[in-house]
């Protein structure tokens, strides 16, 4: 920048009149530096670059040739008059240039970013982010760590806010728990040296808890299930228990915010039945959150849930490979229905064709399946209903009123 505005200067001398008229680079030795006609900054002015005066040309053959007076280093040093006003306004253009990029920075217009190099040790992670940190692993932060070690360092910066009142921290993680996580790794096998890189922010919890969640929806190892208790502590904690104020402030469909909420309530005998939690996902997961609402077939999805996490025991101590989700999600669901299955109850129509089936009975009432192609007048499909519930009541299991 010195040098571009040396030249920018240099230039305006040049074209000034009242410079030329001053004599300013007219006499030997001026303009050194400037122009670079004679040399490094001036320090051989009047030798390599000073012509001879006009009088000089016109002496006679024998005549000694003109020899300029000895200039001291100092003045030759000392800029010409008429460049201090040019340095002058220069000057002054620089310090309101500055004036100006500090008064946007505070009226909020441009926002500095401060930059931080934190001891992890000396970092806690925000207990409202997504993310369950107990359950990060070095296999699953290896691609992070094997990058972070390639690159000589953390490139992409965390997120963090500034903590009051707790003596072993002074920052808390709002984005960026696996990078937390692989550094703290890091510093504890061989790389010491490795220092937790992090953009310091000022937000609220609501504000933290948004910022965390657009970032973990990029993140595929983010399973559902975290995103779905997650959501559930802020619909509580953030939104007063409000779902379409947290579907907008999110900018989430409503639908789909209520089926994570729904697999959020998943208990933790379920969830153990997984090899990982981040096994549980929301197509599948939805399905048997819903059948747990069935008091009956809960119980049996509770009894087949912890039957499969003792088998998932005991193949990780023989060192075999865990039951895949789809025949946990399987197992659980067709537990519910074995248990449905002594309770079904079907009378048929016309020509041997199902008319009713008892789908349940419980405590929490009927679901009675009426087909079609029945072959059946309205009275006589309603004979088979009174039928079906005169049936259940027979065995105790009716329609209580």
């Amino acid at each position: 920048m010195a040098n571009k505005q040396k030249d920018y200067l240099a230039d305006l001398l040049a074209a000034d009149p009242a410079a030329k008229s001053a004599g300013v680079g007219a006499g030997p030795g001026a303009g050194a530096g400037d122009d670079g006609s004679a040399g490094n900054g001036g320090d051989d002015g009047g030798k390599s670059g000073a012509l001879p005066s006009p009088a000089s040309a016109r002496k006679p053959a024998g005549a000694r040739p003109y020899a300029p007076p000895p200039v001291s280093r100092m003045a030759r040093a000392a800029p010409p008059p008429a460049a201090e006003p040019q340095r002058q306004r220069a000057r002054g253009t620089t310090l309101l240039g500055r004036e100006s990029a500090l008064a946007r920075v505070a009226s909020g217009e441009v926002r500095q970013v401060t930059q931080l190099l934190l001891d992890p040790a000396r970092v806690r992670v925000w207990p409202g982010n997504a993310r369950s940190y107990q359950h990060l692993t070095e296999a699953s932060c290896r691609e992070l760590i094997d990058s972070i070690i390639a690159e000589g360092g953390q490139k992409v910066p965390a997120m963090v806010r500034r903590i009051d009142g707790d003596p072993d921290h002074d920052y808390e993680v709002i984005a960026g728990t696996r990078r937390h996580w692989s550094i703290s790794w890091l510093r504890a096998h061989s790389y010491p040296d490795m220092q937790f890189v992090a953009q310091v922010a000022q937000l609220d919890d609501e504000a933290a808890f948004r910022l965390a969640d657009l970032e973990n929806r990029a993140r595929k190892d983010v399973s559902d299930l975290e995103r779905a208790r997650n959501y559930a502590a802020a619909l509580k904690n953030h939104y007063g228990s409000h779902l379409t104020r947290m579907a907008e402030r999110l900018k989430l469909s409503k639908g789909w915010l209520s089926k994570m909420l729904k697999v959020a309530s998943l208990p933790d005998p379920v969830i153990a039945a997984f090899a990982s939690p981040a096994e549980v996902q929301l197509k599948p997961a939805y399905p048997l959150a819903q059948a747990l609402d069935d008091d009956t077939r809960a119980e049996a999805i509770l009894h087949e849930a912890g039957a499969i996490a003792g088998e998932q025991a005991k193949r990780r101590e023989a060192g075999e490979p865990p039951l895949p989700a789809p025949d946990v999600i399987a197992r659980l669901l067709a537990a519910g229905r074995e248990e449905d299955g002594g309770a079904k109850l079907v009378l048929d129509g016309a020509f041997g064709r199902p008319a009713v089936t008892v789908q349940s009975a419980n405590r929490q009432g009927v679901t009675l399946r009426l087909h079609a192609g029945h072959g059946l007048s309205e009275k006589e499909l309603v004979e088979r209903v009174r039928e079906a519930l005169s049936t259940l009541d027979s065995e105790g299991r009716g329609l209580q009123r």
